[in-house]
């Protein structure tokens, strides 16, 4: 018994060496490293090192201040199309599916869905009770919205905001957020333009929350081939742009849930650059405010590296 005991230890001691090595390279190790090493679920499905990812309340409902966003399920990289491309091709059904219930392991209970439903159906029928609130911008599907995705709310697509915005047109936003309330669930309004979210606010608008992305990427740029650098999209990221954003998230009464925190990937050169990130978006948004972070675990488990920095953060956030 005791040979083959030890012979079942070795791989078990291999692989968390294993996993140990590949952590620090990636920046994870530190003075929580053991904890980082350990992040794999255990046999009951959660892991007590990162199943308390601190909550916020949207209307009624408790959801984890860390959101899992939608973007990488849809091929939408904002690094090109090859990133796109390879987005589309690893997000089938089930990998979204498993990708939802491991953040419900980790305590990730809230997911911005956008406009692909084909997975929601599985999600369910393998006992998911994650929170979904979904991105949308038309009149005429709401309904059909709602049905295929049974949220706890609608939210005014962010692009589609800023543009009508700019075109005088925004009673058609208010019309869209009067028309999820008629229907009984929370109505939220996305935008990039820290503008919009002020004037929606300053207006007293009937809306339950926002979602603030911290990059004004609709602005309009007369000159980009004189800004400094190549752009890696038809997007531009200016560096100044989220603490435009988080003055914004805090002066206004409704919960914000901020959005490209890590400039789609742009801050993700090493885990000290993400780490980084999470800190200046927790301690820059008020505390019953929360972030979305979009999540791609090709090569890493982005799912408990987040979980552990939001839970790091969020607790220590100093903003109320």
């Amino acid at each position: 018994m005791e040979k083959n005991n030890s012979k079942k230890a070795v791989p078990r001691r291999r692989e968390f060496l294993s996993k140990v090595s590949i952590l620090t390279a990636m920046g994870l190790m530190g003075t929580s490293g053991t904890k980082a090493a350990l992040f794999e679920t255990k046999g009951d499905g959660h892991d007590p090192a990162t199943a308390n990812v601190p909550s916020m309340m949207l209307g009624k409902h408790q959801i984890s201040r860390l959101i899992c966003g939608s973007n990488p399920f849809l091929g939408y990289s904002y690094l090109g199309q090859h990133t796109d491309r390879q987005m589309k091709d690893y997000y089938t059904t089930d990998r979204v599916v498993d990708l939802l219930l491991k953040c419900e392991q980790l305590g990730i209970t809230g997911h911005q869905s956008s406009s692909r439903y084909d997975y929601i159906k599985t999600l369910r029928e393998r006992g998911s009770k994650i929170k979904i609130f979904t991105l949308t911008s038309s009149l005429d599907t709401i309904d059909t919205d709602i049905e295929n995705a049974d949220p706890i709310a609608l939210v005014h697509h962010g692009g589609v905001t800023d543009r009508l915005f700019a075109e005088g047109k925004s009673e058609v936003v208010h019309d869209y957020v009067k028309a999820v309330k008629d229907r009984g669930i929370m109505a939220g309004v996305s935008a990039h333009n820290p503008d919009v979210i002020k004037k929606i606010a300053d207006d007293g608008w009937d809306v339950d929350f926002f979602m603030t992305c911290f990059y004004y990427l609709t602005r309009k740029i007369s000159e980009p081939e004189r800004l400094p650098t190549l752009p890696v999209s038809a997007y531009h990221f200016l560096r100044d742009d989220p603490k435009v954003m988080t003055s914004v998230i805090r002066q206004v009464s409704q919960p914000c849930l901020a959005f490209k925190i890590l400039g789609a990937g742009r801050l993700c050169s090493s885990q000290k650059d993400v780490n980084a990130a999470f800190k200046f978006a927790f301690e820059n948004i008020k505390q019953k405010d929360g972030i979305i972070v979009g999540m791609f675990p090709w090569y890493f488990d982005e799912v408990s590296a987040n979980a552990k920095y939001a839970m790091e953060f969020s607790i220590d956030s100093k903003v109320l």
